[in-house]
């Protein structure tokens, strides 16, 4: 992929990788690598039911959203009801939950009032997930409009820091997800992103950020997945700009549209223009061993309406291609 707004390289040694539970995933058989698998689940009848559907479907790691992501107000969340999160996830043993920030927060935008909501929100889902105990919150840096894209960058940098600097006294941090580049999306090069963290890491916030990657995202915005040459070329160029230190979840989402399209729609796994052969390889590179992977694939059934079977299906195709 070829980037106009290349800068330099952020990776830092503040950097550091932020593992708070032992892995417990998938396992091939023959040379007892470990996998850990999850999907995004709702949380429709509360918190603990993303639990359940998490261990309904075979998960071992999880993502939620922790409110009502189209609406600015939220409700507090009952202590009790954060309690019983935590102990469901406990009992679960599941590796890893993260949340996933509402659609509504642009950082970067140049509208004071949006800008400053935005930042506000991503306090309050910042202070959420830390209450329910999850570790990091996955956040789209923003959309420029009409700004100046180098402007919109820096905005969006400084009012991420601005949100972890308004939470100073949590461990609770940010992924800035890499993004399609949709419209006036930021965030899908990742060049933009270590611009971003470079900002971040200034103010003093470098443990607490660092990257999701969502490979319909990066295959739409023309990185390459697959042969494997292609996708060693893309992680280097990761590693060169970000650092794979940096990258502690990955969106595992194959693409409806064709790579370079800047189009965001997810497919299941192997069934879209990304293929089966990008995914075996990303399951079984040793540069991708111990980041664990999260469906956002769609789950509708035949009926049209959430099939909890979508889940296990996608999940069963990404242990087979570790398997394979």
């Amino acid at each position: 992929m070829t980037t106009s707004r290349a800068v330099a390289p952020v990776k830092t040694d503040a950097a550091r990788a932020k593992n708070r539970a032992k892995p417990r995933g998938s396992t091939d058989g023959d040379s007892g690598r470990i996998r850990i698998l999850g999907a995004h689940q709702s949380i429709a009848g509360g918190l603990s039911r993303a639990v359940d559907r998490a261990v309904e479907t075979g998960c071992h790691c999880l993502q939620v959203f922790t409110r009502n992501i189209n609406r600015w107000d939220v409700s507090p969340i009952d202590p009790a009801d954060a309690e019983a999160f935590r102990q469901a996830v406990t009992a679960a043993g599941l590796s890893l939950v993260v949340a996933h920030d509402s659609y509504l927060i642009n950082p970067a935008s140049a509208d004071p009032t949006l800008r400053k909501k935005s930042i506000d929100g991503l306090v309050v889902e910042l202070e959420r997930a830390a209450l329910l105990g999850i570790p990091w919150v996955v956040a789209h840096p923003g959309a420029a409009g009409d700004q100046p894209r180098a402007e919109a960058v820096q905005r969006a940098a400084d009012g991420i820091a601005a949100a972890l600097a308004h939470t100073r006294s949590l461990t609770t941090g940010i992924l800035i997800e890499t993004t399609a580049g949709q419209g006036s999306c930021l965030g899908d090069s990742f060049e933009e992103i270590a611009c971003m963290l470079q900002t971040i890491d200034a103010a003093g916030h470098a443990d607490r950020a660092a990257v999701c990657l969502d490979t319909c995202h990066v295959f739409a915005a023309g990185y390459g997945l697959s042969p494997k040459q292609e996708l060693d070329r893309t992680l280097a160029a990761f590693d060169a700009a970000i650092g794979l230190e940096r990258l502690k979840v990955i969106h595992a989402n194959d693409s409806k549209r064709e790579r370079g399209s800047r189009v965001d729609r997810h497919e299941a796994i192997g069934q879209g223009k990304i293929g089966p052969d990008a995914f075996r390889l990303i399951m079984n590179h040793p540069r991708l061993a111990h980041i664990p992977l999260i469906l956002e694939t769609p789950k509708e059934g035949a009926d049209g309406k959430p099939c909890p079977d979508q889940d296990r299906g996608n999940l069963a195709t990404l242990r087979g291609f570790m398997a394979g």
